[in-house]
């Protein structure tokens, strides 16, 4: 479990994190609508808009003996999944529809809802709403074992144009098919690089190891096209001009990651699923400059890997390392080096020799994530490398040092990699 210095408590979200985003992107966030178009017009995917309706006559006329299946009625303003509906298929007489989880509603009792939408009945201190009616996106065959009825999603909390974590929102017969956690849906963190899942709570915060109703395990599911998901948070987020959020995206068969809303102040609950503290993540991001949102993305996944799918596969027990270990270091195409390494867990995190990285190819503007401060030696590169040690092979970050041109091991291992070994004395 983090450390409590390490947790995001919500006096400090709110006084050192949403206070950064602009008092534009607060408005724009609480619009559903206005985040659609914003998605729209800018080529990111998001669900097909049917209608705005924002009048009682606009309910009234709108055709909704057309609508035979697949649609959401949602108000603009809202929180917490509150007034959302999602039918999936319409009765062959017209008579009647179904939602998500089998509830038969008929013509005026859909009217009726719409009419307390526009009352403000669900929305945000009781404001008036206009109602939305969207496409609703099908489950992903991925994930439908999963999730009770509704549709999974996955909240990705960005900041500064960097994915710091992630959760996936399974919902639960308690939930009534909705991906919410208030109302009873199950949360699941996520291993930002792999993109397989770890550890699970349930909306009231128990950790559970198996989603409720079903023998299935939480971990180790793995979210499709999990990279192209990041990107188009990122990509969210910056067009939003959001420096710091939740970014709600589903999982469409063939259209990818389609983003559904934003949150300029999301919910905590994250931390807990992940069982990771989400304010050491935001501090370890706050300065870096990324140059879009693949890079952001590339950030994220190198910085908050938990290596889970080794955690996985460790059942046959740790490797023990010893101070100098053989290992390869694999670079650009086919170039690799096999090289004895420093395995020293007084650093945390791995060091490569600049004469090493130039040799292996690092040293392209394209290759670096980010600069960092060392001692003695200023602000340096940090760059992804791949490599193996006892076979097992590691993908990690590296700083790039100088220091390292002068001695004898031309690599160092830090802690940061030495999860899952054991580290042997000197013999």
């Amino acid at each position: 479990m983090p450390k409590a210095r390490e947790l995001l408590g919500m006096n400090a979200r709110n006084l050192l994190f949403t206070g950064l985003n602009s008092s534009a992107a607060g408005r724009l966030t609480s619009s559903k609508y206005a985040c659609k178009i914003l998605f729209q017009d800018n080529n990111i995917p998001t669900a097909h808009l049917y209608a705005v309706l924002g009048t009682i006559e606009d309910v009234n006329d709108f055709d909704w003996l057309s609508m035979a299946k697949n649609f959401v009625i949602k108000p603009t303003n809202s929180n917490g999944g509150k007034g959302i509906v999602v039918f999936r298929s319409q009765s062959d007489d017209k008579s009647f529809w179904l939602d998500a989880v089998g509830k038969r509603w008929d013509l005026e009792e859909i009217k009726l809802h719409c009419f307390d939408i526009l009352e403000g009945q669900y929305s945000v201190y009781g404001t008036n709403s206009n109602i939305i009616v969207e496409e609703r996106i099908p489950i992903h065959s991925k994930l439908l074992k999963y999730s009770y009825k509704g549709t999974p999603d996955i909240r990705v909390i960005v900041f500064n144009n960097v994915p710091v974590m992630a959760m996936l929102r399974l919902p639960t017969k308690q939930s009534e098919g909705r991906a919410n956690l208030h109302q009873g849906a199950v949360g699941v963190g996520i291993d930002m690089f792999s993109g397989v899942t770890t550890y699970a709570v349930t909306g009231d915060g128990q950790p559970i190891s198996v989603i409720p109703d079903s023998k299935r395990k939480v971990n180790g599911i793995l979210i499709p096209q999990w990279k192209e998901l990041l990107v188009t948070a990122v990509k969210a987020a910056s067009l939003a001009q959001l420096n710091y959020g939740g970014i709600d995206l589903f999982l469409h068969e063939e259209k990818g990651p389609m983003v559904v809303e934003l949150n300029a102040n999301p919910g905590l609950s994250i931390q807990v699923a992940n069982r990771a503290g989400l304010r050491r993540r935001l501090e370890r991001v706050q300065d870096i400059t990324v140059l879009n949102p693949e890079h952001g993305a590339r950030i994220g996944q190198a910085l908050f890997a938990e290596q889970f799918s080794d955690k996985i596969k460790a059942e046959d027990g740790l490797i023990i390392l010893q101070p100098f270990e053989e290992i390869t270091v694999f670079g650009d195409g086919n170039e690799k080096q096999l090289l004895t390494a420093l395995i020293n867990s007084g650093r945390f995190r791995s060091a490569i020799s600049s004469d090493l990285a130039q040799k292996l190819g690092f040293i392209d503007i394209k290759d670096v994530l980010w600069f960092q401060a060392e001692k003695e030696e200023g602000k340096v590169p940090v760059v992804e490398v791949d490599l193996k040690i006892r076979n097992r092979k590691i993908h990690t970050t590296m700083i790039v040092s100088r220091k390292l041109n002068k001695t004898k091991y031309q690599v160092e291992i830090g802690r940061h990699d030495l999860k899952g070994f054991l580290i042997g004395e000197v013999e």
